[in-house]
């Protein structure tokens, strides 16, 4: 890490934080992720051999794993085997200087190497333990390992997504594992704070399971207040229309003005003044009823013109609007690239991955990438040498 890096680090919210982060694959690496771009020192605890399973995982840059390259960010590695006597020695001297412990073994494992929170907290009161796991560490499915696929079809995530009809859709990203790991940084976050009160140490318990369930946005409330059970509706937003995907005479856009106002404001600025005095679309409850009439009066209207004369009188008149958007568009984006939110790493080998950025540090101009994706093992010495240890 260079001086600039160093300077930039100690400026960061969690300055000072150690975490040492025994997690692998996704949903713990993003939660450990996110804390060392916001500043904490991240120290990764591999396997010997093949490390995290995420080195294994295609596509790969110049031999190396871009989706491990993704994930691990301004941290240090270091290898141990946690069932050897030596390197448990060092585990536990990283743990007395350490602030976080971040696992995502599957419950009980911790327990039997001799680590779970209630041993860890008797020699350790001060340590913050994060434990992300597929159903959390109670109740009947606790054991039980699971990937985001899993989480997502059993929360109903997988239900309301996809259109009417079809078969069972995954979303597009691993919402799973990144939801977990997004609820683990805001839970070790409290947690340190709650610290600072308490001079305590505690269990931050995340369930994959859990945080899917915590994400189905209005649709349980909506399941709690009608008794019917949301399905999949495809782009349109099942309370407010119109809120959909268009398509104009070149490309798809998006229009959002499910507002009683902001609808009379876009019918005029359409040139359709009479779709805001027909009785079906009078209310935006009325509007949802008849969304298939409406979606055709406008969709009518919309392929005389390209988007760009569309989105450019929407902006104008004050509707939200916006781009249909592919992933090498979006890297493109003038917007995205204004707020620096990709990042560069490179592998050992000096080849050059980007990736995406951290959205708490967009516009601040400040580099997000402090320390480049660690080799395995590539922080022993240095490591070993603050311990006092060989």
């Amino acid at each position: 890490m260079n001086a600039t890096n160093e300077a930039t680090a100690h400026a960061l919210p969690l300055a000072g934080i150690t975490v040492v982060d025994l997690t692998r694959v996704l949903a713990g690496p993003i939660c450990t992720q996110i804390l060392g771009d916001l500043g904490a020192r991240i120290i990764k605890v591999e396997p010997p051999g093949a490390g995290d399973d995420a080195r294994a995982t295609g596509p790969f840059v110049d031999g190396q794993s871009a989706y491990f390259l993704s994930l691990n960010r301004n941290k240090e590695s270091i290898a141990l085997d946690l069932k050897n006597p030596a390197d448990r020695h060092i585990f536990e001297r990283l743990l007395a200087r350490a602030d976080v412990l971040v696992e995502n073994y599957r419950p009980g494992t911790m327990e039997k190497l001799g680590y779970g929170w209630q041993a860890l907290h008797e020699r350790f009161p001060r340590l913050v333990m994060t434990c992300v796991s597929g159903f959390g560490q109670t109740g009947p499915y606790r054991g039980y390992p699971a990937y985001d696929m899993v989480v997502q079809a059993m929360s109903g995530m997988m239900s309301v997504t996809g259109f009417p009809g079809g078969d069972p859709c995954r979303v597009g990203v691993s919402i799973g594992d990144l939801g977990a790991g997004l609820y683990a940084v805001i839970g070790t976050q409290a947690a340190l704070w709650e610290r600072v009160r308490t001079g305590q140490g505690k269990q931050v318990d995340v369930s994959m399971l859990d945080c899917q369930v915590a994400l189905l946005e209005n649709a349980i409330a909506r399941h709690g207040a009608t008794g019917q059970v949301p399905g999949p509706i495809g782009s349109r937003h099942p309370s407010s229309t119109p809120f959909d995907v268009f398509r104009a005479q070149d490309g798809w856009f998006v229009i959002a003005a499910g507002k009683d106002a902001m609808f009379k404001r876009l019918c005029e600025t359409l040139g359709r003044p009479e779709l805001m005095r027909d009785k079906r679309f009078a209310t935006s409850e009325q509007r949802c009823i008849h969304h298939d009439e409406l979606k055709q009066a406008l969709q009518q209207r919309l392929l005389e013109r390209p988007r760009s004369h569309w989105i450019g009188l929407l902006k104008a008149s004050g509707i939200p609007t916006g781009e249909y958007h592919t992933v090498g568009e979006i890297v493109e984006h003038p917007q995205v690239l204004s707020r620096h939110m990709l990042a560069q790493v490179q592998n050992g080998r000096g080849a050059t991955l980007t990736v995406a950025g951290n959205p708490l540090l967009a516009g601040q101009g400040a580099p997000v990438v402090r320390r480049q994706p660690p080799l395995l093992d590539a922080d022993r010495q240095r490591i070993l040498r603050e311990l006092g240890a060989d």
